[in-house]
């Protein structure tokens, strides 16, 4: 082989090979700025979901803390109907309790 074509073959060669370092260099830095850009992509969504969670909260409290006053009055309502059915539960069956009380109590066993 002649040693100017071999030399030639090397350059080319040497050639090649920073070009396509060039390339793997030029697609790593395309990779990473859309990796930067996809984060700011979805910072900026996540700030936008979470003012309108916030929102949706400050307007959930503002309409309880206006209507605490129906609030109270509605679980008074319903803490006295339970209280009522519990009463009512009790007496029904507070005499088979008494007679199972006095049952187990006067009973002797060895």
């Amino acid at each position: 082989m002649d040693p100017n074509r071999r030399q030639g073959g090397i350059q080319q060669l040497l050639a090649a090979e920073q070009e396509a370092q060039q390339i793997v260099n030029a697609a790593r830095n395309a990779k990473l700025a859309r990796l930067k850009q996809a984060k700011e992509e979805a910072d900026k969504e996540i700030a936008e979901y979470r003012a309108h969670m916030e929102a949706e909260f400050q307007k959930k409290v503002a309409e309880s803390s206006g209507d605490s006053g129906a609030n109270v009055k509605r679980l008074e309502q319903e803490t006295e109907a339970k209280i009522e059915h519990l009463k009512s539960q009790a007496e029904s069956i507070s005499r088979d309790v008494v007679q199972m009380l006095l049952r187990h109590v006067t009973t002797v066993k060895n």
